[in-house]
């Protein structure tokens, strides 16, 4: 519940440094070059990319490098070819965990991922094994600047098709059906409305609390491993992270 969401806005707050943005952009171009090469180059006509640049943007990513990511990816036969590849599993206290990648070296990927998970105390799933304890969501984050009226906020979000939305101390999560994100979120930037992150991701139904110090810092760590890997793009989970809260 409320441990993903600050999860993912404490990831959003560590993409403002130089080192973490660097490789977000990166990951982002990978994202970028699958969707061209599934739906073309023209994000009017591709949802798909017209979410990711969304994405690039709510992560501070600079128009140049997004139609440099376009361009390259829409050259025949340049660079390398990606694919995306979602691997499950579960880390040490029952807490289930996916990660998203997205890959030129499936093998790599693949030995590098088990790796992670074998070295923190945890097990590698098959594809299935975990996915059914999440729910697929659209989720739009917005700072909660001062004289915002939630109401109202709530409001604008139900009417632009949103299913919820849930005020945190400075932002406002707003939820989506999968189908609905890119229409919403269209909504509420035509509404002046900016971004911390607009993505879509996988929800934990129900968190799991972790018995002690051992195992906490055990699951924080293989965490911690799978986002700094290069092929990986996004990481969720259902733990309970006491200590996020405090973390800058």
């Amino acid at each position: 519940m409320s441990g993903h969401s600050k999860w993912h806005n404490i990831q959003a707050k560590k993409g403002k440094t130089d080192a973490a943005r660097g490789k977000i952009f990166t990951k982002i171009g990978r994202e970028i070059a699958i969707a061209v090469r599934e739906g073309g180059a023209n994000p009017e006509s591709n949802s798909k990319l017209k979410d990711i640049i969304a994405k690039a943007k709510a992560n501070n990513m600079p128009n140049d490098n997004i139609q440099r990511s376009i361009k390259k990816a829409a050259g025949e036969g340049t660079g390398a070819t990606y694919e995306e590849i979602t691997y499950e599993g579960y880390a040490p206290g029952g807490v289930a965990i996916i990660a998203q990648v997205v890959t030129d070296n499936r093998n790599r990927t693949s030995s590098d991922v088990r790796h992670i998970f074998d070295k923190n105390g945890g097990s590698l799933g098959t594809p299935g094994s975990v996915n059914y304890m999440f729910d697929h969501k659209g989720v739009i984050v917005i700072e909660r600047e001062p004289g915002m009226d939630e109401d109202e906020m709530m409001m604008t979000a139900l009417d632009a098709g949103a299913e919820d939305m849930k005020t945190e101390d400075d932002v406002f999560e707003i939820y989506t059906a999968p189908n609905d994100f890119s229409a919403v979120r269209e909504q509420l930037e035509k509404a002046g409305y900016a971004f911390i992150s607009a993505d879509k991701q996988m929800i934990p139904q129900n968190t799991v609390a972790l018995p002690d110090e051992d195992t906490l810092n055990k699951v924080q760590k293989l965490l911690d491993m799978l986002d700094d890997n290069d092929d990986v793009t996004e990481v969720y989970h259902n733990a309970e992270l006491p200590e996020e809260e405090e973390e800058e």
